[in-house]
């Protein structure tokens, strides 16, 4: 009894044991993109186009690097901006595969010229993600923004339904992003499917060089000069149009300012709407973004291939819905959704007025 208790404890140690062993060797042999073939340790590649829009700095790129480190802890993300130069950001696209980037999320200074750097992408096998801005003239790989189309027809549409429930009489300026850039195409498409029906005259537009506030302002300081109080409010496509705008009126001694839209929910931009220069911009939680293109990456990376939702310029794509923010919903939307700080926004100047709104 005691030599066959033996033997069953003898086979049970050598069957446990060659099991043991068959484990080890099938992680050894386990296919390419899982944790014990190096997996945890791919570079992603993340192209903003400039900086004249803050969110790319102090948003987009630390809440895309938070949610690929909590996909994968050692993976690495090859950060750089183009800082609105087109041969600039092709140079850092072959730098990006050169450094051996398994995925590439670009959100391009020029559309247009973006298709060379999908087509590099393709030569190098690297999928290649269009963020925040399409690109028209190449099919990339996944395309992650809002619908920049709704954010245009959102904010226009806001814009003139207060503009009537004021009984405010006069004309229109359009100030529109970068000619260079797709998404701006849309926005501006968006605009015009509301101001054009409207009923109010569209006074002067214009297509913002690099989306620059400079010359956003400079341009409309021409317009008070000839429209004066002609102006009854300004169609605006991002905040930093939208306080250059503010900034020439103000300059120009218009009293009070006409209602200016905005768009991306910079934190200037909400104290302007809490002050009440600025009438409307559009919350865009940057993370819904960010995450949703760290998480397509790391898939892409992985040799996945993530199925869109929907299909705009012949690529599979995932469009959010943008929210229009003004003094009515600027508490819920805002604060106490958690997107942004009450004692962020109620610095100094904004804090009485801030008390007004219900926000402390």
């Amino acid at each position: 009894m005691t030599v066959e208790r033996t033997g069953v404890r003898l086979a049970g140690v050598i069957g446990a044991t060659l099991l043991a062993l068959t484990a080890c060797n099938t992680a050894v042999e386990s296919p390419e993109g899982t944790a014990s073939e190096g997996a945890e340790n791919f570079k992603i590649a993340f192209l903003m186009p400039d900086i004249a829009s803050t969110r790319y700095e102090l948003q987009d790129k630390p809440l895309f690097e938070a949610k690929l480190k909590e996909l994968c802890s050692g993976c690495e993300v090859v950060y750089l901006n183009a800082q609105a130069d087109a041969s600039k950001q092709q140079q850092q696209a072959n730098s990006a595969f050169a450094q051996g980037v398994k995925a590439m999320v670009l959100d391009p200074v020029d559309s247009a010229a973006a298709a060379t750097m999908v087509q590099a992408a393709n030569q190098a096998k690297v999928p290649i993600i269009a963020y925040d801005r399409p690109i028209p003239q190449a099919k990339a790989d996944y395309y992650i923004s809002f619908d920049n189309e709704k954010i245009g027809a959102s904010i226009a549409q806001s814009l003139v339904d207060h503009l009537k429930k004021e009984n405010m009489q006069g004309g229109l300026l359009q100030i529109n992003g970068s000619p260079t850039d797709a998404a701006a195409g849309l926005i501006k498409k968006g605009v015009h499917s509301v101001v054009d029906s409207s009923g109010f005259k569209l006074l002067a537009e214009y297509d913002t060089p690099e989306w620059a506030p400079a010359k956003a302002q400079d341009w409309t300081a021409g317009q008070v000069t000839q429209y004066g109080k002609q102006i009854a409010g300004v169609v605006a496509a991002n905040d930093g149009t939208g306080g250059g705008a503010i900034a020439a009126l103000k300059a120009a001694g218009v009293n009070p300012v006409p209602p200016v839209t905005g768009n991306d929910a910079e934190l200037a931009a909400l104290q302007r709407i809490v002050a009440g220069d600025q009438y409307n911009t559009i919350s865009k939680p940057i993370n819904i973004v960010a995450e949703a293109a760290a998480e397509t990456a790391y898939a892409f990376a992985k040799g996945e291939t993530p199925a869109g939702e929907t299909t705009l310029f012949d690529t599979p794509s995932k469009l959010f819905t943008p929210t229009v923010v003004t003094q009515d919903n600027l508490k819920t939307e805002m604060i106490d959704s958690g997107l942004v700080e009450a004692s962020d926004l109620c610095t100094g100047p904004y804090q009485a007025q801030c008390q007004k709104l219900g926000i402390s």
